[in-house]
Protein backbone atom coordinates (compact mmCIF):
# COMPACT_ATOMS: atom_id res chain seq x y z
CA UNK A 1 0.00 0.00 0.00
CA UNK A 2 1.72 3.18 -0.56
CA UNK A 3 1.45 6.53 1.04
CA UNK A 4 -1.44 7.91 -0.55
CA UNK A 5 -3.15 4.48 -0.27
CA UNK A 6 -2.78 4.85 3.20
CA UNK A 7 -3.93 8.41 3.89
CA UNK A 8 -6.93 7.75 2.28
CA UNK A 9 -7.72 4.92 3.83
CA UNK A 10 -7.10 6.71 7.16
CA UNK A 11 -9.03 9.61 6.43
CA UNK A 12 -12.00 7.16 5.87
CA UNK A 13 -12.03 5.61 8.69
CA UNK A 14 -11.76 9.31 10.73
CA UNK A 15 -14.95 10.33 8.81
CA UNK A 16 -17.23 7.01 9.58
CA UNK A 17 -15.89 7.02 12.78
CA UNK A 18 -16.50 10.53 14.37
CA UNK A 19 -18.24 10.33 17.48
CA UNK A 20 -22.04 11.40 16.27
CA UNK A 21 -24.00 9.14 14.02
CA UNK A 22 -24.89 12.51 12.50
CA UNK A 23 -21.68 13.26 11.02
CA UNK A 24 -20.66 9.80 10.25
CA UNK A 25 -23.52 10.03 7.71
CA UNK A 26 -22.39 12.92 6.41
CA UNK A 27 -18.82 12.55 6.51
CA UNK A 28 -18.62 8.80 5.51
CA UNK A 29 -20.32 8.82 2.63
CA UNK A 30 -18.40 11.86 0.84
CA UNK A 31 -15.11 10.10 2.02
CA UNK A 32 -16.11 6.34 0.50
CA UNK A 33 -17.45 8.84 -2.90
CA UNK A 34 -14.81 11.77 -2.91
CA UNK A 35 -11.55 11.70 -1.37
CA UNK A 36 -10.13 9.67 -4.42
CA UNK A 37 -11.33 13.16 -6.78
CA UNK A 38 -9.44 15.39 -4.54
CA UNK A 39 -6.17 16.57 -5.05
CA UNK A 40 -3.26 17.20 -2.78
CA UNK A 41 -4.36 20.75 -1.28
CA UNK A 42 -8.27 19.69 -0.74
CA UNK A 43 -6.93 16.51 0.76
CA UNK A 44 -5.36 18.99 3.41
CA UNK A 45 -8.25 20.81 3.57
CA UNK A 46 -10.89 17.72 4.37
CA UNK A 47 -8.11 16.33 6.81
CA UNK A 48 -7.98 20.05 9.15
CA UNK A 49 -11.95 19.74 8.85
CA UNK A 50 -12.00 16.36 10.54
CA UNK A 51 -10.04 18.01 13.03
CA UNK A 52 -12.58 19.99 13.95
CA UNK A 53 -15.24 19.20 16.96
CA UNK A 54 -18.51 17.60 15.56
CA UNK A 55 -20.40 20.39 17.57
CA UNK A 56 -18.85 22.97 15.65
CA UNK A 57 -19.00 21.06 12.40
CA UNK A 58 -22.38 19.94 12.02
CA UNK A 59 -24.11 23.33 11.90
CA UNK A 60 -21.23 24.63 9.39
CA UNK A 61 -22.55 22.04 6.81
CA UNK A 62 -26.28 22.16 7.48
CA UNK A 63 -26.12 25.69 7.37
CA UNK A 64 -25.03 25.06 4.05
CA UNK A 65 -28.11 23.71 2.98
CA UNK A 66 -30.06 26.70 3.92
CA UNK A 67 -27.65 28.73 2.14
CA UNK A 68 -25.91 30.50 5.55
CA UNK A 69 -22.05 29.64 5.38
CA UNK A 70 -20.67 29.45 8.80
CA UNK A 71 -17.39 28.02 9.53
CA UNK A 72 -13.70 29.07 9.40
CA UNK A 73 -12.56 30.83 6.40
CA UNK A 74 -9.71 28.42 5.15
CA UNK A 75 -12.40 25.24 5.73
CA UNK A 76 -15.02 27.25 3.47
CA UNK A 77 -14.16 25.51 0.01
CA UNK A 78 -14.32 22.26 1.48
CA UNK A 79 -17.32 22.82 4.06
CA UNK A 80 -19.41 23.84 0.62
CA UNK A 81 -18.02 20.74 -0.99
CA UNK A 82 -19.06 18.47 1.51
CA UNK A 83 -22.38 20.08 2.51
CA UNK A 84 -23.42 20.36 -1.48
CA UNK A 85 -22.57 16.03 -1.72
CA UNK A 86 -24.92 15.89 1.18
CA UNK A 87 -27.68 17.62 -0.29
CA UNK A 88 -27.47 15.86 -3.64
CA UNK A 89 -27.35 12.65 -1.57
CA UNK A 90 -30.70 13.89 0.28
CA UNK A 91 -31.85 14.60 -3.24
CA UNK A 92 -31.88 11.28 -4.71
CA UNK A 93 -33.91 10.18 -1.86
Amino acid sequence: MDENEARLKRLRMRSWRRGTKEMDLILGPFADSQLERLGPDELDLYEALLAENDQDLYPWITARLGDARPGPQPLLPILDRVAAFAHDRLARK
